[in-house]
């Protein structure tokens, strides 16, 4: 769905607050109260289009979750662009980080939003209320599943906003409660949601059960991630044939996606509130420094992909050439000019970087129109060879049918390995089918292997982002940090 502006102003506290001041959080709203609010369908669409806008802010989400992984570098121009993510490419973050903080505050920024519904889904009724319920209670469980990824325990609040003084009162709960709140919410919204929507967005039941699944495997229940999963695999779902075609605008909400996070050029943004705009940011930052040739545009030459994922690709892998752009051979290529950033690898994410064309209103950097693709049915597939390996009846002939779809789509052999090769061959396959979709650092993780993958990586600290510093503070010093920060 092409969001669009909220009218509600929601009274957020500094504690969750989406703005880049604090004066920002003192406007005055249109609606005095909420019995003027939702007394509608129209009202309960509008709050729901606000919950969805906050999607579009994970774009920094995706970012780090390449850069703090060894598919990427943080690049730049120089070594203190954008401090906070040159700290966490390096494993030197500490509490004190504006982009780790930007996603605490955004992420409980869509949080609020989905309770501020939730709060008054018994107010009024109409038909077709269980599916606004549905999608409402999805974007809870995906702004929640965010923060227990980066952040671990957190404070949970349900089906109303959190307010101020909360911050006083509200510990951080334990990451399994937070995990039972997000699994209750998507088997809501899977029961309740079609399997298809007629406005390009929208979430599913398919989408609702790929997340589940992967919230099940986050937690090692295999199982469960394994019929949840199963159930996708079995939806409306395809892989596309063209796998080129997949990132560029005519691929967008295809066969082979399963949610899809929108993103327009046609409302223009600034630095002074990265999270208002409408257009994919990540995609400005990851493009080509001072670029002047075809197909592509000028960028900040972040999120650069290293040699060592290059070399991941196998021999023959028509994937490599739509996920990596080697910008050295293009350049010859094309008669193509650009400047080498910092940390250059004379590679570029290309299937988020800018292409000509684009309306780019406002800043050409932060108005980029690209569609990020959340879940893919790829991505599916994979979840689902991993499930089906390492639940308590292991099926490894099952893992290597789901895993050899992905493979011969990539133009590859069937893999015939069994055992530790077969789950080595899964994970190898997820890094270079979802090289550059933010996924990497939390596969890492969530599998054991980030510390022997990660330069720099400390087991027992780096398994999680710190909170931030200011978020402990004004709840009065009551919440204690994550380990090692």
């Amino acid at each position: 769905m092409k969001t669009i502006k909220n009218r509600i102003i929601f009274s957020l506290i500094a504690f969750v607050a989406i703005s880049c001041s604090d004066d920002f959080v003192n406007v005055v709203s249109e609606n005095e109260s909420s019995d003027n609010y939702f007394n509608s369908e129209e009202d309960y669409q509008q709050a729901l289009i606000g919950a969805y806008d906050l999607l579009q802010a994970t774009y920094l989400n995706v970012m780090i979750g390449e850069i703090a992984s060894d598919n990427t570098v943080a690049g730049g121009e120089s070594a203190n662009d954008v401090i906070g993510l040159q700290q966490i490419d390096d494993m030197q973050h500490t509490p004190v980080n504006q982009q780790l903080r930007d996603i605490w505050n955004w992420m409980f920024a869509g949080v609020n939003r989905a309770n501020y519904i939730m709060q008054y889904q018994d107010k009024t009724d109409f038909a077709g209320k269980e599916a606004v319920i549905a999608q409402a209670r999805f974007l809870r469980a995906y702004y929640y599943f965010e923060l227990v990824k980066f952040f671990g325990d957190v404070p949970l609040v349900v089906d109303r906003p959190l307010e101020f003084g909360d911050q006083f009162t509200v510990d951080r709960t334990p990451q399994a409660e937070v995990y039972d709140q997000i699994e209750a919410d998507l088997i809501f919204a899977a029961e309740n949601l079609p399997a298809t929507q007629a406005q390009g967005g929208r979430i599913t039941s398919g989408a609702a059960n790929a997340l589940l699944g992967k919230a099940y495997l986050y937690q090692k229940q295999y199982d469960d991630a394994a019929i949840a999963l199963e159930k996708v695999v079995n939806g409306p779902y395809s892989l596309v044939a063209d796998y080129a075609s997949i990132f560029e605008q005519e691929g967008e909400n295809g066969p082979g996606s399963v949610f899809e996070i929108q993103y327009t050029d046609k409302e223009g943004a600034g630095f002074g509130c990265l999270q208002c705009s409408e257009g994919n940011v990540a995609v400005g930052f990851n493009g080509i420094r001072n670029f002047n040739g075809p197909i592509f545009d000028s960028g900040f030459s972040f999120n650069l992909p290293t040699q060592e994922v290059v070399d991941a690709f196998e021999s023959g892998d028509i994937r490599k050439d739509v996920a990596i752009l080697d910008i050295e051979a293009f350049a010859a290529a094309n008669g193509a000019t650009y400047v080498e950033g910092y940390e250059h690898t004379g590679y570029y994410n290309r299937k988020y970087i800018a292409r000509k064309g684009d309306l780019n209103t406002g800043d050409q950097n932060l108005t980029n129109p690209n569609n990020y693709r959340a879940i893919r049915f790829a991505d599916v597939l994979l979840m689902a060879a991993e499930a089906n390996y390492l639940k308590a009846s292991s099926n490894p002939d099952k893992a290597k049918t789901y895993l050899n779809r992905v493979r011969d789509r990539a133009g590859l052999d069937p893999v015939t390995e069994n055992g530790a090769d077969l789950l080595d061959a899964i994970y190898d396959e997820r890094r270079v089918e979802l090289v550059g979709e933010g996924h990497r650092f939390f596969d890492l993780v969530r599998t054991g292997r980030a510390a022997t993958e990660i330069d720099g990586f400390q087991a027992g600290k780096h398994e999680l982002f710190p909170i931030p510093q200011i978020e402990i503070e004004l709840a009065g010093n009551n919440w204690e940090q994550n380990p090692g920060y």
